[in-house]
């Protein structure tokens, strides 16, 4: 039982996922970063790995990828920098990112590296369902990491269900067919969309991401699921922060108290 499955055993509601891009602001700020999230009380840390074309995010997110490229971040830095983070960081720790850098560090080192360093879980948004049933499934539960698929308002009742069957971490509810970034509302039909998965009674937690900036967003996206994955709005604090540390615990205490 990794700490994905052992924090959604102990907590069911209001769970916060916090996204960032490794090497954002600045190529060092990754586990500073990583360490007041935890202090200011998110219950899971999605690293995004850089990458230069990040076909499901928004502005916010793809000019943070390019910026932590530009600053030097790549794979092997990232799991430089992530080494000794158990020595600190206590809570789940998912990695986010696109196949094909992770095919070209080689999938079994880098799950082998997962392990090592002890993250929790993979979102991998361009990985088949298929490919992975065939190629991967064996491998990722090898080496401990749970595995996250998206689902959207477009998803089939059917494909929801064996996307279910297979996945073993929590489902991230992708909140409207938009790319991601940070929104005031959340409308009446994404609401049908949430009460229509959450009659589906899935086996597996549930994370509504996309669009979740504020306190207020974040309690009605938790109403109809565990809780909800903030990033865009995230992304912003740090690109306008002076004091990284304070302006992190300012603004987590500002959704969850």
């Amino acid at each position: 039982m990794n700490r994905l499955h052992r924090l959604f055993e102990q907590k069911q509601e209001r769970v916060l996922s916090i996204y960032f891009t490794a090497g954002f602001p600045q190529l060092v700020d990754t586990l500073p970063v990583m360490q007041a999230l935890e202090s200011a009380g998110a219950d899971i840390i999605e690293i995004g790995m850089p990458y230069s074309d990040p076909i499901a995010d928004g502005p916010t997110i793809q000019d943070s990828n390019m910026v932590a490229l530009d600053n030097g971040m790549n794979m092997k830095k990232l799991f430089e920098q992530l080494q000794e983070m158990r020595q600190s960081i206590s809570i789940p720790v998912v990695l986010m990112g696109y196949l094909n850098p992770i095919i070209q560090y080689g999938i079994e080192a880098f799950c082998k590296k997962c392990q090592e360093i002890g993250v929790d879980g993979l979102i991998v948004p361009d990985l088949p369902m298929q490919q992975y049933l065939d190629e991967y499934k064996g491998l990722f539960e090898n080496y401990g990491l749970s595995n996250t698929f998206l689902i959207s308002p477009q998803t089939s009742e059917n494909r929801i269900r064996e996307i279910d069957e297979h996945s073993n971490g929590f489902i991230y509810m992708v909140s409207s067919h938009s790319i991601t970034g940070a929104k005031s509302e959340i409308s009446e039909e994404q609401i049908a969309y949430f009460k229509r998965v959450e009659a589906m009674n899935l086996r597996n937690a549930r994370l509504i991401g996309f669009g979740i900036s504020d306190k207020k967003t974040f309690i009605t996206a938790s109403t109809y699921s565990n809780g909800a994955i903030i990033g865009s709005a995230f992304i912003k604090v740090l690109k306008d922060s002076k004091d990284l540390s304070k302006d992190i615990h300012t603004y987590i205490q500002s959704i969850i108290s």
